[in-house]
């Protein structure tokens, strides 16, 4: 069997004002991927969106479609999973003997992906959102390659828009409420919005989790690894 794995991040930069930083993914059985991508789509356009679905432009106008996103994916072989880094200011890359913030980022997309959920062969896609995707992308590779011992299950690596894809959409806004729901729980100072938090008691309510916590290990279908760094001495 071949897996797409659809990658995207929230708060990843190193010197941002967040509290927490997020990777995840989407995964869909390759040969089902054509069929599942049309129908979110069609669902968007039921709904009058034709633009990105991304969570940073959430719209209280929109919150039905975001619901009937959410109950479409519980009903498909379509998985969500993402690793949630708490108290991101407490990381001191010297402990992982890592060097760069780059190179953790790197390491977590490591841990999100070892080991897979299914047995198989997978696709790895990314966003091109920026002038070091290509970069990115070739880094990734090399990683998981080093890990893996020189046979990694990733077979394929590609860049593609996300504003193309409802998978790196539906990745974004996934991501993007996990995000929210442990920042809304720091110290940082975030406008309270309600429909986001709407949403979210929703997703919750689906999912069977807190979207602040981690699920439990053999969770596959909505997973969330909780990652908190020890505070420096």
């Amino acid at each position: 069997m071949t897996y797409d794995l659809f990658l995207d991040e929230s708060c990843h930069l190193e010197h941002d004002t967040a509290s927490v930083m997020t990777v995840g993914y989407v995964m869909v059985p390759h040969l089902a991927a054509q069929e599942l991508r049309i129908s979110i789509r069609n669902i968007k356009e039921k709904h009058g969106m034709s633009k990105e679905l991304k969570w940073s432009k959430f719209s209280v106008a929109k919150l039905a479609l975001y619901k009937e996103i959410v109950d479409y994916f519980f009903a498909t072989p379509i998985d969500f999973s993402c690793v949630l880094v708490k108290y991101k200011e407490r990381l001191d890359h010297s402990d992982f003997k890592m060097g760069r913030h780059d190179n953790y980022y790197y390491r977590l997309i490591f841990h999100l992906l070892h080991p897979m959920p299914e047995s198989g062969q997978y696709r790895i896609f990314i966003d091109l959102k920026d002038t070091r995707g290509k970069e990115k992308l070739k880094k990734i590779n090399e990683y998981l390659n080093e890990k893996c011992n020189g046979e990694p299950p990733f077979k394929h690596f590609q860049h593609l828009r996300s504003n193309e894809n409802e998978f790196f959409q539906l990745a974004d806004f996934f991501i993007g409420a996990v995000a929210y729901k442990s920042r809304l729980k720091s110290s940082e100072q975030l406008p309270h919005n309600t429909a986001k938090m709407d949403f979210i008691a929703y997703l919750e309510l689906k999912s069977g989790f807190s979207l602040d916590e981690s699920t439990p290990p053999w969770e596959t279908k909505f997973k969330i690894s909780d990652h908190q760094p020890k505070i420096r001495q």
